[in-house]
């Protein structure tokens, strides 16, 4: 069976940058934790969906779910055999998936499901599902209640292009879904701390519309936010920042 494939940004981005990505991207909340203990019980099978480097997949393997990670871009498969050699990882992209039915007490998609949410992955989702199982959606995203980060996200928007992002909403337009419950959402705080040049330009470089730009717009694209970050009070000369964000997580029964 055939698939979608990769969105373009993804497959170009993501390849050239998969180290930036595992450096830059935020974990996440310790809250996160218990919420998806409360979710997936030992032992369960759990697919780990767009896994990437596999930064989620610690906190699914904490639950002592057995978990195996789909990736369709083979850097970010590398990554994730290096930091989880334990875990297979597997090429298959959303809307056609190499498992038997009802194969998953739950299908996790922590930074991914935006660039596979369409009506036929969601259906083969649900087949790989057993009934009463979950589909979890897992974001990240930047406080910008907080106005340099809105500065900040103002600059990666003019980026974007069609990239398919999270927070262009589109993907809610999905559900209510047939074949799922309602979609249940919670909101958990979540902070990055570090250096300005990893938590914000080499988060920001991972980003697949901006890693896929040639060398020179990168660079270009790393001064403004080397700018931005000299010119706020709360980031100038500072050898270590606080970036504030929310984590979205989102569960639907399968039905």
């Amino acid at each position: 069976m055939s698939g979608q494939g990769v969105h373009e940004a993804a497959r170009e981005g993501y390849s050239r940058a998969a180290e930036t990505y595992a450096r830059g991207r935020p974990g996440y909340p310790e809250a996160l934790a218990g919420w998806l203990s409360q979710r997936i019980a030992p032992g369960e099978r759990v697919l780990d969906l767009g896994a990437g480097t596999g930064k989620f997949t610690g906190l699914l393997l904490a639950t002592g779910a057995s978990v195996v990670a789909a990736e369709p871009v083979a850097a970010m498969r590398e990554g994730f055999a290096a930091a989880h050699p334990g875990v297979p990882v597997i090429d298959a992209v959303a809307d056609a998936l190499p498992f038997e039915d009802a194969a998953f007490s739950a299908v996790c998609c922590a930074q991914s499901f935006h660039w596979f949410a369409t009506r036929g992955a969601l259906a083969e989702i649900r087949r790989v599902l057993r009934p009463g199982g979950s589909l979890i959606l897992i974001w990240n995203m930047r406080d910008e209640s907080v106005p340099w980060l809105h500065q900040l996200g103002d600059i990666m928007r003019g980026l974007a292009g069609d990239t398919p992002r999270h927070e262009s909403g589109a993907w809610r337009a999905l559900f209510p879904a047939e074949g799922f419950g309602p979609l249940a959402e919670t909101q958990l705080r979540n902070e990055q701390v570090g250096p300005p040049e990893r938590v914000v330009v080499d988060r920001c470089l991972s980003v697949s519309y901006v890693a896929a730009l040639p060398a020179e717009e990168q660079e270009a694209v790393a001064d403004r936010l080397r700018r931005l970050l000299a010119e706020t009070p709360e980031t100038a000369d500072r050898d270590e920042i606080t970036v504030p964000y929310v984590t979205s997580a989102y569960q639907a029964r399968a039905i």
